[in-house]
């Protein structure tokens, strides 16, 4: 059911799952087990020895994810950050990284205070131009990571472009697509060598799982990062595998209304008297709304604003009553949070100043809740502050 014929909601509901042998259940079962019998010495029944190694709940995860994102292989991780992190391990010390300098706090965290420390080397850049990419290149380096949409900014890079760079100087590329999702941004079609998702996010889409994982058409990167999985054992377990599977049944529907309750809101927010910007590429206000619209099939819910004060970011923060004040995103519930003390504050303030993470800077993860009960509890939050 990975075959390219079968179109988007076909592949989420049926790739990689096939009824219970056994019983015919319909649902994939939650192996929930940590060894399996074999049936003689090096001959393990249906290929699988250990659970850290293989777990067919997993498999079928990933199978059903790589088919979402076009993709040969899936790998999937105990969170999205593991994901990152395996595909980091597969270089050696020495070995340098170009990364978008507005990632995921978390991502830059670990990069420049826990990877830099075993002797690789990262620089990170705009990549919103190519030829800062390309400027930032050095013969000793093994990897270009993307994130676009970029969190909390909104920034969106040239896929194709970047990629194509990659590819003239042998360097894999990698994407983390999880603010767009699959079913909005396919960056394997676009040139990149892989695509990483924290899964706990729009895959799964209801706040009940953390996970991560890595998709490729690349047989090599594949084989380096089920060695990964092996190696270090940052797995996920059989159960939170299945909550991110029942996720992935209903991507299409639920990012179908992400991407409407977005764009509503976003424009909402833009004629508000109390926002002073929005940052949001479905407007056509953003910098690169075009480029977005070339690359991406809708927009998600995922939206900055900047208030007028600190004083009135605070008062936003804690003045809505459907928007609940928590870290994390593509849920099917709303959720509002401060990327300066929350996702970023382990970004230097320098650096967090100079990309525009202020203290007016709000973060929206809009749900699949009524927009109209949305956009009332954001006005009368924003006329409160």
């Amino acid at each position: 059911m990975s075959d390219p014929r079968y179109r988007f909601a076909t592949r989420a509901i049926h790739a990689g799952q096939h009824p219970d042998a056994e019983s015919g259940a319909i649902m994939t079962p939650i192996y929930q087990t940590s060894t399996y019998v074999q049936d003689a010495v090096g001959s393990p029944r249906g290929g699988h020895e250990y659970a850290r190694v293989t777990n067919p709940t997993r498999t079928a995860l990933e199978q059903n994810v790589a088919a979402l994102e076009g993709g040969t292989h899936g790998m999937a991780f105990a969170s999205g950050l593991a994901a990152i992190e395996a595909l980091v391990k597969r270089l050696s010390a020495g070995d340098h990284v170009v990364y978008e300098e507005n990632v995921y706090g978390g991502t830059h965290r670990m990069f420049q205070l826990v990877l830099a420390r075993l002797g690789l080397e990262f620089t990170p850049v705009d990549t919103r131009d190519p030829d800062d990419v390309r400027r930032a290149l050095r013969p000793n380096t093994k990897l270009i990571h993307l994130e676009t949409p970029t969190n909390p900014m909104m920034r969106v890079t040239d896929l194709r472009a970047v990629a194509a760079i990659g590819r003239e100087r042998g360097i894999p590329v990698v994407v983390d697509n999880t603010f767009a999702s699959p079913y909005n941004q396919q960056p394997l079609a676009l040139g990149a060598t892989a695509v990483v998702h924290s899964s706990t996010k729009y895959l799964n889409g209801h706040s009940d799982v953390i996970g991560g994982i890595v998709v490729t058409s690349d047989d090599a990167m594949a084989d380096e990062l089920r060695f990964m999985q092996k190696a270090t054992g940052g797995v996920p377990g059989p159960m939170d595998c299945w909550l991110v599977l029942r996720g992935t049944k209903t991507l299409q529907v639920r990012m179908e209304a992400h991407n409407r309750n977005g764009q509503r809101i976003a424009e909402f927010l833009l004629e508000h008297p109390r926002v002073q910007a929005v940052h949001y590429p479905g407007l056509p206000s953003h910098p690169q709304h075009e480029l977005a619209r070339r690359q991406m099939r809708g927009f998600t819910g995922m939206i900055s604003v900047e208030v007028g004060s600190e004083a009135a970011a605070r008062s936003l923060l804690q003045g809505t009553r459907l928007f609940a004040l928590a870290e994390s995103l593509g849920g099917v519930e709303s959720l509002i949070s401060y990327p300066i003390l929350m996702t970023h504050a382990s970004v230097p303030a320098e650096m967090r100043e100079r990309l525009g993470i202020t203290d007016r800077l709000v973060r929206l993860s809009v749900g699949i809740e009524d927009p109209e009960d949305l956009m009332e509890d954001l006005d009368q939050a924003l006329k409160e502050a």
